[in-house]
């Protein structure tokens, strides 16, 4: 019984984490006008830093968090977690200024560090027949989160701005105290171990890739591609709503449909796509949606358009797990852990490192000191999967099929 409703809870512990990285996405433009932005390009870039803070709250963070847990116990930590996202949803209804803003989203991302934490309580109370079908609903959890977190953001915001992150507190309260009552502590004391400066290394994972040899190619392609298509959760609010003029609803149910879309691609499309040409020609139709999606939204302002992209956007996302797999062909099995984390941390440097970039390109675009082309994030992210191309063509040796 308690196993049960461990599972339950961990798995809505994941789900409102994700909720939470994506209810702010289609409220982003209202909200930046909220606090003082003078345009939409303003506005984009005052986005790109709190993307970046969360992001880079989250790689700092992830280490320690999970370290602290195998230290003091999963249980606190998920709690304490959840109380800190209450506080975060809290302080972003009510911030009047940029600078709370900037506070909440970097408390977001400390919290949502917990990741780790949470995968580690499912795997300390599986067995080994049932990790691997817990590990699938974890995915699943954060899948339905992507899919809702934009949905509640566009659809709350028509009632207020503030209104979404409302919702997200009460969630994140009422998990937390519902926690408090159901979920054992997993790990025993005996199996705990003392904190240490060790733990306080984020970068190490990132050092340990110049211990894997034959990986250098893979990985490269691996962050380069991660960094071009943050282009889409960056600039998707701020983009719509200069080119095409759609209110918060419009882009908080297109970011829930691209998420559906995400999931029918990963889990349906991919795997048959792989029994049918291979995995290497997989990854090639992956780039080249990738390539010709960008460049899509590099020109186009028509909403026909705009929809057909959206479908190529989603069809790219082939390429990161392919990417993947390929080093993982290339690593040897002990190996794979060290590797998983070299990937998780380059996907967290370019999550921080892209919404600068991408936002300060939006805003120089959009101003009118100069040519006038809001694509121009989009273009920029095209030409760097374009300049994948010829590393990627290294990579057959690598695919299994």
């Amino acid at each position: 019984m308690f196993k049960n409703h461990a599972i339950i809870f961990v798995l809505i512990t994941l789900m409102i984490d994700a909720i939470g990285i994506g209810i702010v996405f289609p409220i982003m433009p209202d909200l930046m006008d909220r606090v003082g932005a003078g345009d939409t390009g303003e506005g984009a870039f005052w986005g790109g830093l709190l993307m970046a803070a969360y992001a880079g709250a989250l790689f700092l963070c992830g280490p320690i968090v999970g370290s602290i847990s195998d230290a003091l116990g999963r249980r606190p930590v998920l709690i304490a977690a959840l109380v800190m996202l209450a506080l975060d949803y809290v302080i972003m209804a009510l911030a009047d200024s940029f600078w709370l803003l900037l506070l909440g989203r970097t408390l977001a991302g400390l919290a949502g560090a917990t990741y780790i934490t949470a995968t580690a309580y499912i795997s300390d109370i599986s067995s080994a027949e049932e990790r691997a079908a817990n590990f699938g609903l974890i995915g699943a959890a954060f899948g339905i989160g992507f899919v809702l977190g934009p949905a509640v953001g566009g659809l709350a915001a028509e009632i207020s701005i503030t209104a979404p992150f409302w919702i997200a507190a009460v969630l994140s309260a009422g998990n937390a105290l519902f926690g408090y009552f159901v979920l054992p502590e997993s790990l025993a004391p005996e199996k705990r171990r003392p904190f240490g400066k060790r733990d306080l290394n984020p970068f190490k994972s990132i050092m340990d890739a110049f211990r894997l040899p034959g990986l250098a190619v893979p990985l490269i392609c691996i962050f380069v591609f991660e960094f071009a298509n943050m282009v889409y959760p960056t600039l998707w609010a701020f983009w719509t709503r200069e080119v095409v003029g759609w209110s918060t609803l419009y882009i908080g149910l297109s970011l829930a449909a691209y998420g559906v879309l995400l999931a029918l691609v990963q889990g349906g499309l991919l795997p048959a796509l792989i029994r049918w040409i291979g995995d290497f020609r997989t990854l090639m139709l992956g780039m080249a949606s990738a390539l010709i999606g960008m460049i899509g939204f590099g020109f186009t302002g028509s909403v026909m358009a705009l929809v057909i992209f959206l479908i190529l956007a989603a069809l790219s996302d082939l390429t990161p797990a392919l990417l993947t797999a390929m080093a993982a062909n290339q690593a040897d099995e002990e190996r794979q852990g060290v590797l998983q984390g070299v990937i998780a941390s380059l996907s967290s440097v370019a999550a921080i490192l892209a919404p600068l970039a991408m936002t300060g390109l939006f805003q120089s675009s959009v101003d009118d000191k100069g040519l006038y082309l809001p694509g121009a994030p989009f273009l920029f992210s095209a030409i760097l999967v374009a300049a994948m191309i010829p590393l990627v063509l290294r990579l057959r040796g690598h695919a299994t099929v």
